[in-house]
């Protein structure tokens, strides 16, 4: 999978959040956007996976093959976990997987993933009675286990413990492997596998 940004950029009225960003994303290889909070980080995520439109510039997808995919086709390709995005607290974590797996496929069985997750004991709860930590756990499952070429993390260890961490930092090292993988983070023991780092300050209006 291939995603090249030219000159991108978004603005939200009248303010630019980035201007002229340009950057080639190919499989294989994990980035950093990095910022302080608030400076446009997780909307340039947001960009990058389709999710919100930029106001200039060009975003293409492509596969490894450099085979052109359609802008509105791009998201069966790619996997997002972040803090601000809803879970269906109505569903239980196993009716939750279910209903992703419509979307995506999963590359576990539901049991399984959940039991790497540490949520095997509560695989029939409501989500709504998940703690924040809990319910970031599932979030993460979701992107980590999905049979997808591209893994967008925003601030992934929102809200999760120590014991949390450690479990994004094994998830990181065993489910990324020949994934595209672009982290949105300014803590940078959630991107230490990175290679290539961004600053977001490099694209705002004024500032370098």
């Amino acid at each position: 999978m291939q995603i090249t940004l030219t000159n991108t950029g978004k603005r939200y009225n009248r303010e630019w959040i980035f201007r002229r960003f340009s950057h080639h994303f190919e499989t294989g290889k994990a980035y950093a956007i990095t910022g302080p909070n608030g400076s446009g980080k997780s909307t340039l995520l947001q960009v990058i996976a389709g999710a919100v439109q930029h106001n200039e510039g060009a975003i293409e997808y492509a596969t490894s093959g450099k085979r052109p995919i359609p802008a509105g086709e791009a998201y069966r390709y790619l996997s997002f976990a972040a803090p601000y995005l809803d879970l269906v607290e109505e569903m239980s974590a196993l009716e939750f997987l279910s209903f992703h797996a419509g979307f995506a496929s999963l590359t576990q069985t539901k049991e399984d993933i959940l039991h790497t997750v540490g949520l095997q004991k509560a695989a029939h709860k409501q989500i709504r009675y998940y703690s924040s930590g809990m319910k970031q756990r599932l979030k993460l499952a979701q992107a980590f286990f999905s049979d997808t070429p591209v893994l967008l993390l925003d601030e992934p260890t929102s809200n999760l413990d120590q014991e949390g961490c450690g479990l994004y930092q094994d998830l990181l090292q065993n489910f990324s492997k020949d994934r595209l993988v672009i982290i949105s983070s300014n803590d940078p023991e959630e991107y230490a596998i990175c290679g290539d780092i961004i600053s977001i300050l490099q694209y705002k209006p004024g500032q370098s």
